[in-house]
């Protein structure tokens, strides 16, 4: 590679802040829990005591994870009479969730490929 390309390709300040907000908010998904209750919040709002119910733990543990959900910018809340709901701030996150899970398929498949004896190309690494 030239220099020069070298040179103009290096990350600036900018891209560094702008990676570390990427690296803020995908570290925030990056809990089982987490996900299943961004997956929940993106069909509804739920309050704290639902999302207990669905992911079968208690208030306290539900309200941390929801804490760092809304630390990340993801979820917002709204108080109705004595209840906190929640709510996802942004609507894309069923395509990173189908992002993903298509990561996760392409994967399987080439696992499979490569356990039947039959890796076809393998990229390289």
């Amino acid at each position: 590679m030239k220099r020069e390309a070298t040179d103009a390709a290096r990350m600036t300040e900018e891209d560094r802040a702008r990676y570390d907000g990427l690296a803020a908010v995908f570290k925030a998904l990056a809990h089982p829990t987490r996900l299943f209750t961004v997956n929940k919040l993106s069909e509804q709002p739920y309050c704290v005591c639902d999302l207990t119910t669905l992911v079968g733990a208690d208030t306290s543990t539900i309200s941390k994870h929801l804490s760092v959900l809304k630390n990340a910018g993801l979820v917002t809340d709204a108080k109705q009479g004595t209840s906190v709901y929640y709510s996802l701030s942004c609507g894309c996150m069923n395509q990173l969730f189908a992002g993903a899970q298509t990561v996760m398929r392409e994967n399987l498949d080439r696992f499979r490929r490569i356990v039947e004896g039959n890796p076809g190309r393998v990229p390289e690494e």
